[in-house]
């Protein structure tokens, strides 16, 4: 293992970051990126704890020229690159008449256009590996959430981008998975970079309905939520499985929520259950 690179987006936080971590501790060569390096801190922090070395690099997904040095920069210092997990993506919370295209538009650059951007510049040099191309995307890549319209818009299109170019990648030996996590702990509001009560006051007729959703996310965040460390399981579990699966959920919880929708023919019962969020 100790030949085989990984590169990892967004460390500087939750999945990211405890993915990076025990990647390196699994023996992978690990560069970890950011867009930001001067949020490292903890990053480097969990590093040194753990025990373990990290190359940390700067990448912005939205800049293509970001990406393409940053890809560069590891095939010129380790000569190869056997996995990439996308994993930079940023949370939302709005809904279409209180909000412009332009910011569904923002949304769709970081969740769904950054994954492209990475992947494309990997791809080359994954197939010369026979290697991995991992994308943490949601249950919400499944199921469609009330005032996550944008977010979820782009996380279904990163799974059916990514469903519809794993037999294509496979013949040339590269393997694609997706993973699904549910509700993280300290992600839901902090991801978001909002003030959910302005929220809530400025949202006109949809007030007691995003009130109502609110507070059952939250609720959920605080009492059943994994931890960023128990989610990155999963992402080690597929970049270590010799045959991994497409599809890899994170928790029980993200599996039953999911099957709702993979069994369900005619929408009904996604529409029941999360109609009930709103009150």
């Amino acid at each position: 293992m100790s030949s085989k690179v990984v590169l990892i987006t967004g460390t500087s936080s939750g999945i990211g970051l405890a993915a990076a971590v025990a990647a390196a501790q699994a023996g992978w060569r690990t560069v970890a990126t950011l867009r930001d390096t001067g949020r490292a801190d903890a990053l480097r922090k969990a590093a040194a704890e753990a025990g373990v070395e990290l190359d940390i690099r700067q990448l912005d997904v939205t800049d293509e020229a970001s990406v393409t040095a940053a890809i560069d920069g590891v095939i010129a210092d380790h000569g190869r690159l056997d996995a990439v997990v996308n994993n930079a993506g940023a949370g939302h919370l709005g809904t279409l008449e209180n909000e412009s295209v332009d910011d569904v538009r923002q949304v769709m650059e970081v969740n769904f256009f950054g994954v492209l951007h990475v992947s494309k510049a990997a791809l080359p040099h994954l197939r010369a590996s026979g290697g991995r191309l991992i994308t943490v995307t949601s249950v919400g890549g499944i199921i469609g959430q009330p005032f996550n319209e944008a977010y979820c818009a782009a996380k279904f299109a990163v799974e059916g981008y990514m469903e519809s170019l794993a037999p294509v990648a496979a013949k040339l030996g590269v393997s694609v998975s997706v993973v699904e996590p549910g509700a993280v702990a300290t992600e839901f509001v902090n991801n978001l970079g909002v003030d959910l009560e302005s929220e809530i006051a400025a949202a006109g007729p949809y007030t007691e309905a995003l009130r109502a959703y609110v507070d059952r996310t939250v609720s959920q965040f605080l009492s059943g939520a994994q931890t960023p460390q128990e989610a990155a399981a999963s992402v080690l579990e597929t970049l270590a499985a010799e045959r991994p699966a497409f599809r890899v959920q994170t928790s029980e919880w993200a599996r039953g929520f999911t099957g709702t929708k993979l069994a369900d023919l005619d929408g009904s019962a996604v529409l029941r259950l999360t109609g009930g969020w709103l009150g």
